[in-house]
Formats: C-alpha cells, sequence, structure tokens
C-alpha cells in the first residue's frame, strides 16, 4: 500500500498472448487497487489473445486492453506485472524499464530481485491463486465475472486442479466457486473459433511425427500463436505419448510449448536446453514455453531452426536416436 501513496495512474503489464490465469489475475489486480487507492489502472499486453476462449473470456469481462506498443511508460506512475517477470521472455515491456510490482508462480528471475514489491511462488499453480488470497485478506468479495474469471483461471492452469495444484489453489477454487456464473463459464469454455482453426489444425497433424512416446509438430508461420499451446496440449491427449513439442512462427519469432504427462518430467528444464543460448524460455514441471529470434527470417533459416530445435527437444528426453513416424498415416 505504501507504493500507492500520492501516485494516480497504475500500468498493469500481462504476457504477450496472455492466457485465462494472465488475463483474471490482471483484472484481480486491478480490483485491489481501485477498492483500496485512488489510482486508476490500465491492462496492456503486446501481443494477441487468439484463443476462442480467451477472446470470449475478453469480452464478458468487457475489457478494453492496451497495446504496450503505443503506451506512454512516462505518464504512469507505476508498472506492475503479474503472470510474467521482468527480463526477456514472453513479455514486451522494454527492456530499460523495471515494473514496481510483481505476482507470478513462475521461477524466480534475477531481475526481480530489484523490484520494490514481488510475491513469486513457484509451488503454486495458478496466479489467480495468490491475487485470490490477496483480495480474501482485504475483504473484498468478487463480483460475479472476476469471480467467474479467477475460477477459469485457477481451473485452466492446472487442468481441474489436475495439473501441479496445491491446496492454496484448491481453497482458493472453492472461495470463488460460489459467486462465479458457472453457466457463462461454460459458455466460454466452448467459445467460438474462425476457419483458420481448423485450417492450422490440419497442418499440425500432417506434421505430427512420433519419437517413441513423444509427438513433435510445426505449425509454419501463424497468426494466432496461442494455437501453438493448444496443439501441444491437444497431442498430449494420444495414449501413448508422454511429451508434446509444437512450434511456430510469429513475428519474426519461432515459439514453441513443450507438454507432458510426467509429474516429476521438469518441462521447464527441457525448455531451457533447447532454446540454449539462442533464445529464452521456462516453464512448470508438466508445462513450458519459449522463443528464438531469427536472424534473417527466411524460410532456409526457418526450417534448419526446426530441426535443431526437434534435435535438441530429442537429446532433453534422450530420445536422440529415435526415427520419427507419421501420426497420420498416408491414406488414413
Amino acid at each position: 500500500m505504501s507504493l500507492f501513496e500520492g501516485e494516480s495512474r497504475l500500468l498493469i503489464v500481462m504476457q504477450d498472448n496472455p492466457d485465462p490465469d494472465s488475463i483474471a489475475a490482471a483484472v484481480a489486480l486491478r480490483k485491489l487497487v481501485n477498492t483500496l487507492t485512488e489510482v486508476k489502472c490500465s491492462i496492456a499486453h503486446g501481443g494477441t489473445i487468439g484463443r476462442g476462449e480467451n477472446r470470449a473470456l475478453v469480452r464478458y469481462l468487457g475489457l478494453n486492453l492496451r497495446d504496450i506498443h503505443t503506451m506512454e511508460f512516462e505518464s504512469y506512475d507505476l508498472i506492475a506485472m503479474v503472470d510474467a517477470q521482468p527480463g526477456p521472455g514472453n513479455h514486451s515491456l522494454p527492456s530499460g524499464i523495471l515494473p514496481d510490482i510483481v505476482f507470478d508462480h513462475h521461477p524466480f528471475k534475477k531481475l526481480t530481485r530489484e523490484v520494490s514489491f514481488s510475491d513469486v511462488r513457484r509451488d503454486y499453480g495458478s496466479c489467480c491463486t495468490i491475487l485470490s488470497e490477496y483480495l480474501k485478506l482485504a475483504k473484498i468479495t468478487p463480483d460475479v465475472p472476476l469471480a467467474t474469471a479467477l475460477l477459469y483461471g485457477i481451473r485452466s492452469d492446472t487442468q481441474d486442479l489436475g495439473r501441479e495444484a496445491v491446496q492454496a489453489d484448491i481453497e482458493a477454487f472453492e472461495w470463488v466457486y460460489p459467486p462465479a456464473n458457472k453457466r457463462m463459464l461454460s459458455s466460454i469454455q466452448r467459445g467460438s473459433v474462425p476457419m483458420g482453426y481448423f485450417q492450422l489444425l490440419s497442418v499440425a497433424l500432417t506434421n505430427a511425427r512420433i519419437y517413441d512416446k513423444a509427438i513433435v509438430t510445426c505449425l509454419g508461420p501463424v497468426d494466432n500463436p496461442d494455437m501453438i499451446g493448444e496443439v501441444a496440449d491437444l497431442f498430449l491427449r494420444e495414449e501413448q505419448t508422454c511429451w508434446t513439442l509444437c512450434m511456430g512462427c510469429y513475428e519474426g519469432k519461432i515459439l514453441m510449448s513443450v507438454r507432458t504427462s510426467d509429474e516429476n518430467g521438469q518441462a521447464g528444464e527441457v525448455i531451457k536446453k533447447v532454446v540454449s543460448r539462442r533464445g529464452t524460455g521456462g516453464g512448470h514441471q508438466t508445462y513450458a514455453g519459449g522463443q528464438i529470434s531469427f536472424h534473417k527470417n527466411t524460410k532456409t533459416e526457418m526450417t534448419t531452426l526446426q530441426t535443431v530445435i526437434r534435435q535438441k527437444f530429442l537429446e532433453a528426453l534422450g530420445k536422440s536416436e529415435c526415427r520419427g513416424e507419421r501420426l497420420i498415416k498416408n491414406g488414413s
């Protein structure tokens, strides 16, 4: 609270391509600040919201999200980050600007030590859980839209409390469940998708290769980076598969998502080995993401980099000698 004394404007920065956990955590922080102070809040990100469910959530909340690339940072007294931390990674806050506040549930980053106020709990399954605790301690009851968003954020990041959830996630889930609009939540989860969604899904299936118990695929150029993680999640449902890697090219970078059903899989460490010194990456035990920037942005460089990423991924899993087989056989 001492940070807000005498200040009037706060910018809340989310991930570039925010998921429900990031969106709901940002709205929860705005609610906390608006209730306890006179500070006005803006919420910004630097990418797109492509997944149908996420777009439906933003519409339901009536959010007017700002493009971080057009922001005049000097007009804000304070900057907060949710579900992300300063330094290179999955957000577009310029490297020369250090946020004042950080809430996150990913592994602690070195630059976060320089932040005035940070609350990073890497053992938590959801950033929404952290902000829910703040609302609860401040005796702020979330309204129906916020409760619904927080419930969705916790559910999506923990896969209905089945992935890396701790007791705190369960308690936060139980706290926001009663006031949440379950019918609206069901509608959000069935968010409509454009025809391009199915076209990309066809590309993912065509390019998918099986390496023992791992599936690797590439989507090529995408205008919806959320699709990369969605495909990685989808392929993990194949009954013999324990690991998945999906790649896609977006705005001069190759983005990748890794998933595993092995609760001790250390997906975050695997993605760090994949990007090595070429890019940035990180995550949790069962899911992670990374990115590597192109230098020339040519088709040759794109193909070469995809091959290197696949090889490093298989090496990290001890499957470098595996020969890939098509997921979808010819004629099937």
